[in-house]
């Protein structure tokens, strides 16, 4: 028996979002996640919800007064998951540009707290 479940990094991001049902519908239109574990609330809402994207698992909790948080996430389209997130809802906080780490990155607010920091490294 593994310390850890099978294909988990050692390191997930723990997300605290208004509306998990939410952020699990955007990050399955814009990112492609596979839903793993979905823990329900006695009384309703998600208690605990985590998500796959490529090879890294993010969790969240449902919290209604969440605080803002910012995640970075490499993809190999950035212009095309960026329009994804356009098209799931997504307020442009940042167009997509290069900077001056090589990275062509943008940002999109998902309307639930978080800022997706979408990047692509050519």
């Amino acid at each position: 028996m593994s310390w850890k479940p099978d294909g988990y990094s050692s390191v997930s991001p723990y997300l605290h979002v208004r509306d998990a049902e939410q952020a699990l519908a955007f990050l399955q239109a814009v990112f492609g996640a596979e839903r793993l574990r979905v823990i329900q609330r006695e009384g309703g809402g998600i208690m605990h919800a985590e998500a796959r994207i490529d090879d890294s698992v993010v969790m969240m909790g449902e919290v209604a007064d969440a605080p803002d948080s910012n995640v970075h996430v490499y993809v190999p389209d950035a212009i095309a998951a960026f329009q994804r997130a356009r098209d799931a809802g997504g307020t442009v906080v940042a167009e997509p540009g290069r900077s001056g780490d090589g990275d062509l990155r943008g940002g999109i607010a998902d309307g639930n707290g978080t800022v997706w920091w979408i990047s692509t490294q050519d």
